[in-house]
């Protein structure tokens, strides 16, 4: 058992080494790195249109392209927004999972590396929809609060698997969104930063998935398994605000209608999951409840 045990440590280790060699090579500044002067071209959108919750739809048929452009603009920055959010909890889980650890555990400097850029990425998020003339959106009373009791009590791999849900989703949209030709350079290049940077932080979080859930019995894997969907509907379920479709100028009522029975948002949506819940299930926390959940959000 105790080589075992060591065997884990020096894998962990070694892990928490190569993703900081990683940060020190490959870390961004957004303030330099982007041209936050560069003048908005009113052609482009703020996302993918394939990837707007009402692409696919009738409505998005009868709209101009500028209501088009102007939607996708308000919903990518909901989406930075409810970012954001979720990466004030994810720093705050992390300073509480690292109090009075071995300073000279490499996974300790690189979970502070970790909030560094969760830091840059949350400011950086904010300035672009400042850049863009929107107001970064605050998630509904309900969600705060749920997220405030998540943050609360989550730990070890449900504070972890929190961290992937939310980090893994955003991952697979961003990369369609750098790729963009008609979406904003701005965009494109925010997401960039945040793949890159992001890619360090879905490997430490996998990592110490693992390293908890080893010996981790039938009872502690369904709780966890359980914590972990409830955070994912939290989040996935508020990433776009139904207020996005008043500012583009759309009926909202029918909006939000359109949207929540939108087939082909839906099915993105489950793509952008794949891996999430191929990894989920690996570990053992794909249960019947949780898969139930992450079926009602669409990412099953």
């Amino acid at each position: 058992m105790t080589e075992l045990l060591e065997a884990r440590a020096d894998g962990s280790h070694a892990t928490a080494r190569r993703l900081l060699d990683s940060a020190a090579a490959r870390s961004h500044d957004p303030e330099t790195e982007i041209d936050w002067a560069a003048p908005l071209d009113p052609d482009q959108h703020g996302l993918n249109p394939e990837w707007s919750t009402l692409y696919g739809t009738a409505l998005w048929d009868e709209v101009s392209h500028e209501q088009r452009v102007r939607l996708t603009r308000h919903e990518v920055c909901s989406i930075m927004s409810t970012g954001i959010w979720f990466e004030m909890i994810l720093q705050q889980m992390v300073l509480r999972d690292q109090y009075a650890a071995d300073p000279a555990d490499p996974g300790f400097r690189f979970a502070l590396s970790e909030i560094g850029d969760e830091c840059r990425h949350s400011i950086m998020f904010a300035r672009a929809c400042e850049t863009m003339g929107i107001h970064p959106s605050v998630p509904p009373r309900l969600a705060l609060e749920l997220g405030r009791f998540f943050k609360t009590v989550a730990s070890a791999e449900s504070a972890y698997g929190g961290i992937l849900v939310a980090e893994e989703v955003l991952d697979v949209m961003q990369r369609d969104w750098m790729r963009g030709e008609d979406v904003l350079p701005l965009v494109r290049e925010t997401s960039r930063i945040h793949v890159v940077e992001e890619s360090r932080h879905m490997k430490f979080a996998r990592q110490e998935m693992r390293e908890r859930l080893a010996g981790a019995g039938r009872t502690r894997r369904h709780l966890s398994a359980w914590l972990i969907a409830a955070s994912a509907q939290v989040i996935v379920g508020n990433m776009v605000h139904e207020g996005v479709y008043a500012a583009a100028g759309l009926d909202p009522e029918r909006a939000v209608r359109e949207a929540r029975h939108n087939e082909h948002h839906h099915a993105m949506v489950r793509s952008s999951c794949a891996h999430l819940m191929d990894f989920l299930g690996q570990v053992g926390l794909l249960t019947r409840p949780a898969t139930a959940m992450y079926q009602r959000v669409h990412m099953l």
